[in-house]
């Protein structure tokens, strides 16, 4: 079964907790803390292949969650690292997030950190000092990144197939690729995308076939819409078109209003017109429809064929073969005209430009602290664990002045804070 959507939620494992411990062993005078850092948690990593071709698993299994990592122990014994979870997905598996792209698998092999694992907390070994010699103070692991992602699947292909329903783009397929679609003389015989493999001179080409396009299936009339994405990455596109039509120019029209609805950068793409079903018309009659096809096209990029009797079929894989090829170089030509360096040029994003905090008072007169920095901090801290864990989180605010800002602000030592989920008084009570 062909299945080119899914949801999943996502779920990268919980980072270990630090521990609390002191050495104590015989003729060990005051040990000192020895309680290990917590191990990170496990990423959720997709992996594209070419041996996977459809979503189908993600309709059975739409949860994926990667191993926590263990926390820490005595002794200075780190918790073991979670294992992470590997996604093997098909290539042209795009990841949305909120509509968002979040990765784009285009490549065998590719691998894409989806999820990012939560980071371990500190052992309290970790906070030894000369002025600190037995701490009581350990962090929580970080929790995973979890969400819920949209997988789309985009096929990739050389040469992608066009036209209304019942123009013979199966039987093309059939008859230049060991592909097998269903054949018949009714409309929407194809229902799901199929591949197919043309080989042509010394090399080959990929065809993707997808149902037949009717006028509104980029608004979602019929069944092409579902399956537009699929011709979005192909180099070139074949526009099959019934030679017995009563108006070529409408059809040519008609699709191509549709793909430009769907996606202008779609209704850019290279093109080849061919008419089909030749084998039972007069020659005059085909050379009228071509030159309607031609006129409507504004190209001369178009050619007759029949497909079950092989008529102009070599002619007309020649001619795709080297639009593939020409799009081809034109990418290589584009990649090598990058930085020098080679460098991909990254922009600082808004949060990352702005102010590393911010401080607002609310309402209720309880001050709310964000942050990346300082509300990760607060993720880590043990509330329950002890004093110390929280004087810890506002000795840091001290050292990154949100101290002095929330003074500034009016805060008192029986002032809420706010930070995240979490909340404590400003000054220890």
């Amino acid at each position: 079964m062909f299945v080119d959507t899914a949801k999943v939620m996502i779920q990268a494992g919980k980072g270990g907790d630090g521990a609390v411990s002191f050495r104590h062993e015989i003729y060990v005078d005051k040990g000192g803390p020895d309680g290990g850092d917590g191990g990170r948690g496990g990423d959720v990593i997709f992996h594209a292949t070419k041996n996977v071709n459809t979503l189908i698993d993600f309709r059975f299994k739409p949860e994926l969650k990667a191993k926590p990592g263990q926390n820490g122990a005595k002794r200075n014994r780190r918790g073991r690292s979670g294992e992470p979870l590997v996604v093997k997905v098909p290539m042209g598996t795009v990841v949305k997030v909120d509509g968002r792209i979040l990765a784009d698998l285009t490549e065998d092999d590719q691998e894409v950190v989806i999820a990012k694992g939560g980071d371990g907390g500190f052992g309290n070994a970790h906070f030894k000092s000369s002025v600190r010699q037995t701490p009581r103070i350990a962090e929580l692991g970080e929790a995973g990144e979890a969400f819920e992602a949209e997988l789309e699947l985009k096929l990739l292909a050389d040469v992608g197939l066009v036209g209304f329903p019942n123009a013979g783009k199966s039987t093309f397929l059939s008859v230049v690729s060991n592909a097998t679609p269903e054949i018949a003389d009714y409309a929407f015989t194809t229902l799901t995308p199929n591949l197919g493999v043309a080989d042509i001179d010394d090399g080959s080409l990929l065809i993707a076939d997808i149902p037949g396009l009717i006028e509104g299936a980029s608004q979602g009339k019929g069944l092409g819409d579902a399956f537009l994405r699929h011709v979005e990455r192909t180099s070139v596109l074949l526009h099959l078109i019934d030679a017995y039509s009563n108006d070529v120019a409408k059809d040519y029209a008609t699709i191509r209003h549709e793909l430009a609805d769907y996606s202008q950068d779609l209704a850019e793409r290279p093109e080849v017109v061919a008419l089909t079903k030749i084998e039972g018309l007069d020659q005059d009659i085909v050379t009228m429809q071509l030159d309607a096809a031609k006129e409507a096209a504004g190209h001369d990029n178009i050619l007759a064929i029949s497909s079950p009797a092989g008529q102009g079929v070599k002619d007309l894989l020649r001619l795709l073969r080297t639009k593939v090829q020409a799009v081809r170089q034109a990418e290589l030509d584009a990649a090598a005209n990058k930085d020098e360096d080679g460098l991909t040029r990254i922009e600082l994003t808004t949060e990352q430009q702005s102010k590393a905090w911010t401080v607002d008072k609310l309402e209720d007169g309880s001050f709310a602290v964000k942050g990346p920095r300082i509300e990760k901090f607060a993720r880590r801290t043990d509330f329950e664990g002890g004093y110390q864990n929280v004087n810890r989180l506002r000795d840091i605010m001290k050292k990154m002045g949100i101290a002095h800002e929330l003074r500034r602000r009016g805060a008192e030592g029986d002032s809420i804070i706010r930070i995240g989920r979490s909340e404590f008084t400003f000054v220890e009570q």
